[in-house]
């Protein structure tokens, strides 16, 4: 008999490699830290990262991105490594995008491309598909003339146009047209979230911000006792959650909202103000920090640049430095002895008395995972919802 022969049907995940470029102003240690993250929303986009290209440069080049010889480095890789796609961390001019794809002969992908991809997939609500939407279709406008250069483009006068640029006339004019559709979509969807937000009564409004992947959900489901999605991927939650909390007497809204990035494209952060109206409209801001990343402080900066975008900044806000459990301190070293050899773990005392605290205070240091030092971080929202609720609504029965 035969032996049958087994086939793997499975689909395999993309091969990726990235590219980025180090400006003068620009430490090679930060440019690290971006590809790190880059290499990250690959993996979210369900990618595998095989290899990292980077190259010193004033600028970058108008035609490649990067220089020839670097193109021709990562072509070859390419090609011995059969890989699928070519990831770089910056947004990439339609020439350029233009001019790599045809140099490298796969799949050419930019920061922006590749964050609209992962909404893409997250994106669950009617206001989120249309937002996600919306920015594809900015994004995809000025790149058009790449995805036509398979037909004539002929040039000349009157009577002389080619079927390719007709044919993207045409396009544009689509595009045009149903960017203008989305728009009126999503002021319709914001009304409506407005009249219920109006709705809500008398209820202090509560939101998480931070940087994706801190553990906002986390957080909302034990604050909350509910089932929000949480997983340890970037953009894991696209749509804004609302819950009613009690804690003691006091009810109070808290919302979980999309997570902040470095680098985010504009026209993103455009397309999703509305959904960070939330942010906008909340009395208390509670800030989580993953304390236990390195680049936590240019996290918190990020946030910040963000919240200051869509004027929040100026609202009370708690801090939370969240994941202290795995949290590792470098210390200086002294002489003769190695940093990781002195490195101890800090006590919830030392978080407290720490720069950390003093520059960001009101602040408290958790472990959601761990549940660690939860009870405190419950009393001062508490506290902190009770000062506004009083002062807002004097005669309320609520507190007494």
């Amino acid at each position: 008999m035969a032996k049958r022969k087994i086939f793997d049907t499975a689909i395999q995940p993309e091969t990726a490699v990235l590219v980025g470029i180090i400006l003068p102003d620009e430490r090679e240690e930060k440019e690290q830290e971006y590809l790190e993250e880059l290499a990250f929303l690959v993996d979210t986009a369900g990618g595998v990262v095989k290899n990292i290209f980077t190259q010193k440069l004033t600028h970058p080049d108008r035609a490649t991105f990067v220089g020839t010889g670097k193109l021709d480095e990562i072509k070859s890789y390419v090609a011995a490594e059969e890989i699928d796609i070519v990831v770089f961390d910056d947004e990439l001019s339609p020439s350029q995008l233009r001019n790599i794809e045809k140099a490298l002969g796969v799949k050419i992908l930019d920061r922006s491309n590749l964050i609209l991809d992962i909404f893409a997939r997250r994106a669950k609500s009617a206001q989120a598909k249309t937002q996600v939407e919306l920015a594809q279709l900015q994004y995809l406008l000025p790149r058009l003339t790449r995805m036509w250069t398979h037909l004539e483009r002929q040039r000349g006068g009157i009577g002389m146009r080619g079927p390719g640029e007709s044919q993207i006339e045409s396009d544009r004019r689509m595009i045009l047209n149903k960017i203008s559709l989305l728009k009126e979509r999503l002021k319709s969807i914001d009304r409506q979230n407005e009249t219920q937000r109006k709705n809500r009564g008398q209820l202090i409004r509560v939101a998480l911000v931070g940087y994706t992947n801190v553990g906002k959900s986390t957080i909302m489901n034990m604050i909350s006792k509910s089932d929000v999605f949480a997983e340890n991927k970037l953009f894991a939650t696209l749509d804004t959650t609302v819950r009613k909390v009690v804690i003691d007497n006091l009810p109070f809204l808290l919302s979980d909202t999309v997570g902040f990035i470095r680098k985010l494209p504009h026209h993103l952060v455009e397309c999703f103000k509305s959904t960070l109206d939330e942010v906008r409209e909340a009395d208390i801001l509670i800030h989580v920090v993953d304390i236990s990343h390195p680049s936590f402080e240019d996290h918190i900066r990020a946030v910040n640049e963000t919240l200051k975008d869509l004027g929040a900044l100026d609202k009370p806000t708690i801090t939370v430095f969240n994941k202290i459990d795995a949290y590792q301190p470098v210390p200086e070293p002294k002489p003769g002895e190695d940093a990781a050899e002195q490195a101890e773990p800090m006590t919830l005392a030392d978080f407290k008395s720490s720069w950390m605290a003093r520059h960001n205070s009101p602040a408290v240091f958790i472990s959601a995972t761990d549940r660690t030092n939860i009870e405190e971080f419950r009393r001062l929202l508490y506290d902190t919802v009770v000062e506004i609720h009083t002062t807002r609504y004097p005669y309320d029965n609520l507190l007494y």
